[in-house]
């Protein structure tokens, strides 16, 4: 009865660990099948990433192959105009003069520099009928455009006639303000005097030696002749000069 006894219960433990070994077993199946399906998902979920960014990659080598391939188009240049010169004022204005005019003022301008004339002077060679025969406008747009020194030109003036003609001061002042002369102002001839380099008693013994040779005359007559005032008019202390030194 006692051994009877003791396998069922022998039995019934067993029974009892079997269960309990069941029940672990599924537990354990249970757990391993949540394993594997957590495993299997992020696997899923990692290839996934991996073939996104694959695509990425590739998509961005192909936008990198685009850019590279695709040469940016050049750019042309269009050749530059060289500006347009503007004409500057003084070409307007010798435009707009007419041409005789702007000729006047080119003759002016060659009288004033090579032969020195006064600006009455060059005025009156322009209109001259014996000279250029410019209308009186274009004359005087001629003077009125002159630059000249005046001051230097009867200077050049008074010069000459001491060099050349051996002329007394007063004489040469006359000559240079005279209008049958060089038409000079008294400024401009006063100036020339006053300025001139010479020495008037040689040029009034050269005046006496060539009254003496050519004409003769005696050394009275010259001396009146040297001083007088419808003649040479040396002063008294040059025309005797002049005749003391006489051959």
């Amino acid at each position: 009865m006692k051994k009877f006894i003791a396998i069922l219960c022998t039995i019934s433990m067993l029974t009892t660990l079997g269960a309990c070994g069941e029940i672990e077993t599924s537990s354990d199946i249970s757990e391993s099948s949540v394993s594997t399906s957590e495993s299997e998902t992020e696997e899923t979920t990692a290839e996934q990433t991996t073939e996104a960014i694959a695509v990425n990659t590739e998509d961005s080598k192909e936008n990198n192959e685009k850019e590279t391939t695709e040469a940016p188009e050049p750019v042309t240049e269009k050749p530059t105009e060289a500006p347009t010169e503007k004409p500057t004022e003084a070409e307007t204005i010798e435009e707009a003069v007419p041409k005789e005019y702007s000729n006047a003022l080119k003759k002016a301008k060659s009288y004033a520099d090579s032969m020195h004339m006064s600006k009455a002077g060059v005025y009156n060679q322009l209109t001259s009928e014996y000279g250029e025969s410019f209308s009186v406008e274009a004359a005087q747009y001629a003077i009125d455009n002159l630059v000249a020194d005046f001051n230097a030109n009867a200077l050049a003036k008074a010069q000459n006639y001491s060099d050349s003609m051996h002329m007394s001061k007063t004489g040469i002042y006359d000559q240079l303000v005279s209008e049958y002369g060089e038409q000079f102002t008294p400024e401009e001839a006063q100036y020339a005097v006053d300025n001139l380099v010479a020495d008037y008693n040689y040029n009034a013994l050269q005046k006496a030696i060539s009254y003496q040779d050519s004409m003769a005359m005696s050394p009275d007559m010259i001396y009146e002749q040297l001083t007088s005032e419808y003649g040479e008019k040396f002063t008294p202390e040059e025309a005797q000069y002049a005749i003391d030194n006489l051959n």
